[in-house]
Parts: structure tokens; sequence; C-alpha cells
């Protein structure tokens, strides 16, 4: 068994299970790699807007039960949620054991406060064109569908991978203009309130950069996403860093015993009922 990386705090988003371009599978063997003292789930961690029986794979699976895993060995899981999982927001506030489900967290850092949450309220279209949102969503989703058969194309002739929608991005200067908008929009609000730190995902971005507003310096910090850019947040020996996957680290595939465990039939890996049975045993 591989030794696993410590980790005070570790921020992972826009994971989007249920869809295509979910890479489920590198963030499971991200997940088996580290051992935690806390994890938050920043938002669109299960894509409910784009959700279908159809298409939930046995790694979208492994996922969850990995962090459920978590939970039932009582390491404190925040998961704040998002607009892709915003059907969550009339539970929040609820509390199982070391799992808490709530729209925003604040932690005490450093002599100073950390302000986490998803980030979408900033977000105008999500505001007032929802419907445009969610079908914006479905072609990025198609994007990244497409783009995976032409990654794959690209693997068997020897080629480098591409991203379509990192082009898109880079060719037009309003999605440059919006991140850039985001980012110092989050850092005055929580300039405004007093934090030292401010932690968002939702737009797949990611990023830590120190951000001056009128009311002061503001450290921005953003997880990215588990769909282009495979990347999450860390925070260690009071430094935060980003942590970026990279498959030439993750050759081996660690199998996990004890509760939640590898060694479980398929039947049980699949069935959410199994699941939470184990982890109310454990709560109890």
């Amino acid at each position: 068994m591989t030794c696993k990386r410590e980790v005070e705090i570790a921020v992972i988003s826009d994971v989007h299970l249920g869809t295509y371009g979910c890479h489920a599978k590198e963030l499971l063997k991200y997940l088996k790699s580290i051992k935690p003292k806390m994890l938050i789930l920043n938002g669109d961690i299960i894509d409910v807007w784009q959700f279908s029986k159809r298409y939930w794979p046995e790694t979208h699976m492994k996922v969850v039960r990995k962090l459920m895993k978590f939970v039932a060995e009582g390491v404190p899981v925040y998961y704040l949620t998002g607009n892709h999982d915003e059907l969550l927001r009339k539970f929040a506030d609820m509390h199982l054991g070391a799992f808490h489900l709530q729209n925003k967290l604040v932690l005490e850092l450093d002599g100073g406060k950390a302000w986490f949450f998803h980030g979408d309220i900033f977000d105008v279209t999500m505001q007032h064109s929802k419907w445009l949102a969610k079908l914006g969503a479905v072609g990025y989703d198609s994007l990244i569908l497409i783009n995976s058969f032409v990654n794959w194309c690209l693997k068997l002739f020897g080629r480098e991978k591409m991203s379509f929608s990192k082009k898109v991005k880079a060719h037009f200067k309003d999605a440059v203009k919006f991140i850039n908008s985001f980012e110092q929009t989050a850092a005055e609000l929580a300039a405004e309130n007093n934090y030292k730190y401010v932690v968002c995902g939702h737009i797949h971005q990611p990023e830590m950069r120190e951000v001056t507003t009128e009311q002061g310096k503001i450290t921005y910090l953003n997880s990215g996403d588990w769909v282009e850019n495979l990347t999450a947040l860390e925070y260690q020996d009071k430094q935060w860093t980003i942590f970026k996957y990279d498959q030439k680290d993750f050759v081996i595939d660690e199998v996990e015993d004890g509760v939640l465990s590898d060694g479980e039939d398929l039947h049980s890996k699949l069935d959410i009922n199994i699941l939470l049975k184990k982890i109310k045993l454990e709560i109890v």
C-alpha cells in the first residue's frame, strides 16, 4: 500500500458526476492518494441538470463511495451546493455525523477567515436566464463528448490531446472578461466582510492569486474542475497550493480495505441503499 499524502484541507469542485465529461477515474485515484483532515466539496459534484439513469458508470459510483468512506472514517466532509446540484439547497444546514450539507462555509485560518462558496451567485446568466444556462450546459457537455472522441483519435496517432472548450474561451474576449470580473467581484465582496481568503469554483478556472481591492488585499482561490483541468486546492502548513493531476504520478491504482472497500462485489458498489446503511452503522 502506498503512503497517502497528509493534507489539512482538500477542496474539489465541478466534478459533474453523471456526465460524459467527468474524469471520475482520475478523481478517484487522487482521493485515494490523500489523507485529508477535512474535505470540502465546493459545488457541482453531482450534475443534477444533466443526470441520466442511462449514464452512471461504476467509476462515478466509486467516487461517491470514496466520499462516503471519508465520512465513515470521521473525516469532516462539507458539501457546498452549486448551481448544477441546486436541488440540494432545500436541504442545506443538514448535518449527519461527519457529513455537512451547506451553501457556504467559513473557517478560521492563519489568524483570518476563509470563505468557501461555489460562486454561481455572481453569474448573471444564472440569476436571470437559468434556462439559457441549462441549455449552455447541455451544449458544453456535448462539446466535451466530441472532444473526448477527438482526443482518443489523437492518442492513436501519438499526438497531444487538445481542449476545445479552452480554445473557445481563449478566442472570446468576453469569456476572459467574465473570468476576471468574477474573480474581482468575489475578492471585493470578501474584503467588505473582512475575510482573508475567498475560495470558489463554478468557472472551471483554477487560480490562486492576490487581489487588491479598496478595502485591502484578498487571496482569491479557485479549485478548478474535474472535467477539463483536473485540479484541486490543498492547504497544508499554512500554505495553499493548486494540485494538478498528472497521469504519470498515478500508474498504480491503490486498492483500499475496510469499510466501503474495493473488495466489495459489483452489486454492493452500485447499490446506494447498501452504502447508506453502512454509513449509518459507522456514525451510530
